[in-house]
């Protein structure tokens, strides 16, 4: 009796640790199929507004008691204005991205187009602030062809302003717009294609590792980290590059074709300053400088799609902000 107690605790402590270890991987998984049905809303935030705040502060410092209020007030009219559409102007409509290897940023940029197409009307604009130093050429082609999407729009304008980095498949979402701006020691360019990996093959057959690598189609595999590589496995994973290096080209001639593409897609990048004298941008500005001249002019408004976390990224959230607590003195 005493031996099927303690196997039956056993198994209660075994299938309790079993049922704490699953949970978490459970719910993760859960998570991140709901993830692409629940992104979280597309807010908006008139910029406007923001830089009438920063105004008034410093006016209130500088101005009379009297002044600032009939300054306060004439603010106030205007806001109301633009809240209920009487101030008929036109409007900028704002976007940030930034880029890491995969792109993953275009899941919310699609979205923030798809909005903006929503209620665009004809003399509206588009400034995308772009910061990207490239990555996985399927995903900045997929990114530049939501730009594109803007770009079609022949009512729309669509400026791409770059405050430190638009490179390789950066640039590439960069050249769709009508007009490419850039803070001047901003990095622009790298026309290019890149891949690299090790190969271990060597190594496994020092130490007598056989890798068995099974393939149907002559080119399935080209060059692979554990197997052996040939020569004829080189050439087409080279002339694969070549092509991708080709559509680069053509995509960014198609885009800007004053540019000289002989001179500049050589997988170089340059300064701002440098590339604007090649044709890659059209002026040298920072995006402050740009917003604060269409706020003088338009209504200005952030488009931001939220991204609602996944499970394991409040999980990860909660462990660095516990991390980083302080002990209270």
């Amino acid at each position: 009796m005493t031996l099927a107690l303690d196997y039956l605790l056993f198994l209660a402590k075994l299938l309790t640790v079993v049922a704490l270890c699953t949970l978490p991987l459970l719910l993760a998984l859960r998570a991140r199929r709901r993830q692409g049905d629940d992104d979280g809303e597309v807010t908006v935030t008139r910029l406007n507004d923001d830089l009438e705040r920063g105004r008034l502060a410093l006016e209130a410092a500088l101005m009379s008691p009297r002044e600032f209020k009939r300054r306060s007030k004439a603010v106030r009219k205007a806001r109301k204005a633009a809240r209920t559409g009487d101030d008929g102007r036109p409007r900028t409509f704002v976007c940030h991205f930034d880029g890491d290897l995969r792109a993953t940023a275009v899941a919310g940029l699609r979205r923030e187009i798809t909005a903006i197409l929503a209620v665009a009307e004809a003399g509206d604009e588009v400034v995308i602030v772009l910061e990207s130093g490239g990555g996985a050429m399927h995903a900045y082609g997929l990114a530049a062809s939501q730009l594109d999407r803007l770009r079609r729009r022949a009512d729309l304008r669509l400026r791409v302003v770059v405050d430190r980095i638009a490179a390789s498949g950066g640039y590439m979402m960069a050249c769709v717009a009508d007009e490419v701006i850039a803070a001047p020691f901003a990095i622009i360019g790298s026309i290019g294609v890149v891949a690299q990996l090790p190969n271990f093959h060597r190594l496994l057959r020092k130490h007598d590792i056989d890798f068995e690598l099974v393939t149907a189609g002559e080119f399935k595999r080209t060059l692979t980290v554990f197997g052996e590589n040939t020569a004829s496995g080189r050439a087409k994973f080279q002339a694969e590059i070549d092509d991708a290096h080709v559509l680069f080209k053509d995509f960014v001639q198609r885009c800007r074709p004053h540019v000289d593409l002989a001179r500049v897609a050589t997988g170089e990048w340059w300064f701002a300053s440098r590339a604007l004298e090649l044709g890659l941008v059209d002026r040298l500005a920072t995006s402050d400088e740009i917003l604060l001249e269409a706020a003088a002019e338009r209504g200005v408004f952030r488009v931001r799609a939220q991204h609602r976390p996944t499970l394991l990224e409040r999980l990860g959230a909660r462990a660095e902000a516990l991390l980083h607590a302080r002990p209270a003195p």
